[in-house]
């Protein structure tokens, strides 16, 4: 494997809203990793934070920092996705293997560009969804091979159904939700979307307006139907205001013939839980926790000390995993667990519950009309 693997940062913390959830961190204590330099507009605090990424050299301009480094990757951390393309462009161009926040792209058409480029340009793009690095969707999927819970029956998902339940939810949090089905089962090949804002069916001309500058959101009501291969069904369901900050509604249960499989993303610990019940899973309440079956370790890199961290355990280890993985899969000429192919295809999902609906009917994948149905 190469080394040392240099590697630059944009993170632009003088922007709203363009928190992440540490991966701009993720290449941190790795071995054969220099961290060469953090690109950041804002100057107040600056050396707080470049001490934090671990950072040589600092930059108040990505651009100046991609000319003058000569990068092997580059790290985006804003989760907005309209700060993504330009600099993917401009990263492709001088050849970075990229690491980047989630959602990629606000719409299908950008998310084309994007893996064009990496395709074109022969470079790596890993994304953010860090289901796929994470211990306990990776047992979740080694159990569901292995007939744990017997067929696998249905995927049920939601959102994290607060304020933002619906357009803005599906886009934000249901990202994570619709790639874990794709890492699970597939490629779906199917969707039927049911969106209502008020009641009422979704209108072309509807807009919710959103908290993050996400690109076009609709619909306070969402439920969508996916079929995945093998005869496994998939639901999706996102209503505002669900929320009200006690219980955790965000999260997957796969049901099978004999039992189901189930993850909630609380803010605590997040851990598999199982139940062996062959009844449906809302008819059996007792659910167990399931130990992990792998420790997933790398050689040489330096502990991470969680009381420091101004981050959840769960992005902490699996932005690592996430960053570790991007390594190899450059040295073993793959794509990422979390490629911008798959990425692609979970904004896909997205806009064909809104074509869906609109149609008024079932879809098939690919779409063939790769423009945003909410765009005018």
């Amino acid at each position: 494997m190469k080394t040392p693997w240099k590697v630059g940062i944009i993170f632009d913390t003088a922007g709203h809203g363009r928190g992440s959830h540490g991966t701009h961190l993720a290449f941190r204590g790795l071995p054969g990793v220099e961290i060469a330099a953090l690109a950041d507009s804002r100057l107040d605090g600056i050396e707080e934070r470049m001490n934090e990424a671990g950072a040589a050299r600092h930059y108040q301009n990505w651009r100046e920092m991609l000319d003058r480094e000569e990068l092997d990757i580059v790290v985006l951390g804003s989760r907005e996705p309209g700060d993504h393309l330009e600099v993917i462009e401009c990263a492709a161009a001088h050849g970075c293997h990229i690491l980047c926040e989630k959602p990629m792209a606000a719409d299908l058409e950008t998310a084309d560009r994007i893996v064009a480029l990496a395709t074109a340009g022969r470079i790596k793009i890993a994304i953010a969804h860090l289901g796929r690095y994470s211990l306990i969707f990776r047992t979740m999927k080694k159990l569901i091979e292995s007939g744990a819970i017997g067929r696998p029956l249905t995927f049920y998902g939601r959102g994290k159904e607060d304020e933002r339940g619906g357009g803005e939810d599906l886009m934000v949090l249901g990202t994570h939700i619709l790639d874990l089905g794709c890492y699970l089962f597939g490629t779906p090949e199917t969707v039927t979307g049911h969106v209502y804002t008020a009641g009422r069916p979704l209108q072309r001309t509807d807009r919710t307006p959103t908290s993050e500058p996400i690109g076009p959101a609709a619909g306070d009501d969402i439920f969508a139907f996916f079929r995945f291969p093998g005869g496994i069904n998939g639901l999706f369901e996102s209503r505002r205001n669900l929320f009200q900050g006690k219980q955790v509604r965000m999260g997957i249960t796969v049901a099978g013939s004999e039992g189901a499989l189930a993850m909630r993303y609380d803010d605590g610990e997040r851990f598999l839980r199982i139940t062996h019940s062959p009844f449906p899973p809302e008819d059996e309440a007792h659910f167990e926790k399931v130990p992990l079956q792998e420790e997933w370790t790398i050689p040489g890199a330096e502990p991470i000390d969680y009381a420091k961290c101004r981050y959840m355990k769960y992005f902490v280890d699996n932005n690592r995993f996430a960053a570790w993985d991007l390594l190899q899969a450059i040295t073993e000429d793959r794509p990422p667990l979390a490629s911008a192919a798959d990425a692609r295809l979970v904004q896909e999902m997205i806009q064909g519950i809104y074509a869906s609906q609109l149609a008024g009917g079932t879809l098939r994948f690919p779409l063939s009309d790769r423009k945003h149905p909410l765009e005018d």
